[in-house]
């Protein structure tokens, strides 16, 4: 079967870690298939290598001027990816996100998490969306659920898989990955990770009162935010989080958050796995990939209290609902730091690549057929 998938960008975004691992996947369960993918920012390739029997194709999209506003970006990249791209070639027409499946004229659709948008281009290119795929696959029975209930389509579920051996190695004994887990830890200390950079989605601003309300009773310890490439204008939040965090530490400097901006693909386990642990505060989610790395390299997980994070992670982490919950949390997690690992470790495993693979193959020939 020749199957495309379609994704917005080549920068490490939560969409497009999935998109392609599924890609490398399909590929080894013997399906013909290729990414088309946006080059922003001059990029000529993904974030990361993707394995020879992926075809990549990356369509250039230059950067606008100044004066282009989020929704005309968005209308641009519709545009772009559009004109580029040859849906008569393949069986399957495969689109992960907003931006792609409005590219697509007729597309299979994957919603990873719904948005709420405000400005018109972006409303109308999330209901297109929605709307336009002749079918919808959701990675959670909680997002799932929302589609049925705003939309009254019914999706089929498929969950994410898991690149589970690659942050347990991270977290082994051996010596390359106890170097790479000392580097992280001579340079940041004893930390609290988060990834996805500081956005409204992310929880940003709720994870900051949570640190500063910890730090009043655990001083050893830091928050250390990773990530954050978006195709969104986050600035007001971004500068809102920015003066509260001088208000909060602006006296203890030491204190104050290590926002590394994105890490590279390769430093991305050891990171992970030297952190004391993870906090995962995001208000909305369509599965928590990036949690189930935390707890594949044995990682104590908090995690906002959401339907669909309670849907995946179960009892393998603790949850909060606002900053004190969370500094709560994230105390009894640093306290006892071992004590839900094995549960985290086993659930983190069970997820594959192979078997979302398989399950997508089931669907892409219930459909073509």
């Amino acid at each position: 079967m020749k199957i495309a998938l379609l994704t917005y960008s080549t920068k490490p975004r939560g969409g497009v870690v999935h998109t392609l691992a599924l890609a490398e996947a399909l590929a080894a369960a013997g399906q013909d298939v290729t990414v088309w993918t946006l080059g922003r920012g001059g990029d000529g390739g993904s974030f990361r290598p993707v394995d020879a029997a992926v075809r990549l194709a990356v369509v250039p999209f230059p950067e606008g001027g100044p004066a282009e506003s989020v929704g005309g970006r968005v209308l641009r990249s519709i545009a772009v990816l559009r004109d580029a791209f040859t849906p008569d070639a393949y069986d399957i027409v495969h689109a992960q996100d907003c931006i792609s499946a409005n590219a697509a004229d007729r597309c299979l659709r994957t919603v990873h998490h719904l948005d709420h948008f405000t400005t018109p281009e972006l409303i109308g290119c999330h209901e297109r969306a929605i709307t336009r795929p002749f079918a919808i696959i959701c990675v959670s029975r909680a997002v799932a659920a929302e589609v049925a209930t705003g939309w009254g389509i019914t999706a089929t579920v498929i969950p994410n898989g898991v690149d589970a051996e690659r942050f347990a190695a991270a977290a082994g004994p051996g010596l390359a990955a106890c170097a790479a887990r000392s580097r992280w830890r001579d340079r940041l200390g004893r930390y609290i990770l988060a990834v996805g950079g500081i956005e409204p989605r992310k929880g940003s601003l709720d994870l900051l009162e949570a640190y500063a309300l910890l730090r009043r009773e655990i001083l050893d310890v830091r928050l250390v935010i990773a990530g954050g490439e978006t195709l969104f204008d986050y600035r007001d939040y971004r500068a809102a989080w920015e003066a509260r965090a001088a208000t909060l530490f602006g006296r203890t400097p030491d204190a104050a958050p290590a926002v590394l901006g994105p890490v590279a693909h390769d430093e991305l386990p050891s990171l992970m796995a030297a952190a004391a642990t993870f906090c995962f505060p995001s208000v909305r989610e369509g599965f928590g990939l990036a949690a189930l790395e935390a707890l594949a390299a044995g990682v104590p997980v908090v995690a906002r209290s959401l339907p669909v994070l309670r849907e995946v992670l179960g009892t393998a982490a603790r949850f909060a609902s606002e900053p004190g919950g969370f500094a709560e949390a994230l105390r009894e997690a640093l306290d006892f730091p071992g004590e839900l690992g094995t549960a985290g470790r086993a659930l983190a495993a069970r997820y594959t690549w192979g078997a979302a693979a398989a399950a997508h193959i089931a669907a892409y020939e219930r459909l073509a057929s």
